[in-house]
């Protein structure tokens, strides 16, 4: 049980995002279409957040052309490239499933009054310093200066 604990932990980003449900966000996702990568952009309203660990996820839900779109992200997985928080919502549950039955204005949640968007990332892993040794210089012993004896 152990090993795969300490397989999971290198598995897991350094720096992840504090999210919550009702915050509004854009997810920046890597993409690969053919030999080709780029970075495509889901914008929308986290609906849930469940898991933990390598396995935490987090459900963003859009209205593209009048139809609900929803995809669910995984938090640690490489593909996740960043996600920045546009607007802190006031949810009062945990998942925000009851937004699926409106449309328009009323399928948005109230935005939290005076509350900052910054960027808070809540750390998993602290770096460590890497300290080279370097090679031990050898002492150059300096002779003390003779001294003029009366």
């Amino acid at each position: 049980m152990d090993i795969i604990k300490s397989i999971e932990h290198e598995q897991l980003k350094d720096k992840i995002p504090y999210l919550k449900v009702g915050d509004t966000v854009r997810v920046h996702v890597r993409i690969k279409e053919g030999n080709r990568e780029r970075i495509q952009v889901f914008e929308g309203i986290i609906i849930k957040k469940q898991g933990g660990g390598v396995n935490e996820t987090f459900t963003v839900r859009r209205i593209s052309y009048g139809v609900g779109v929803e995809k669910t992200f995984l938090i640690h997985a490489p593909s996740t490239e960043k996600v920045e928080v546009i607007r802190v919502g006031k949810a009062r549950r945990a998942k925000l499933y009851y937004l699926r039955d409106r449309v328009g204005k009323a399928a948005k949640t109230k935005e939290k009054v005076g509350a900052r968007i910054e960027t808070k990332e809540i750390v998993l892993k602290e770096k460590k310093a890497e300290v080279k040794e370097e090679p031990a210089k050898e002492a150059v012993k300096e002779e003390p200066a003779k001294s003029e004896e009366k």
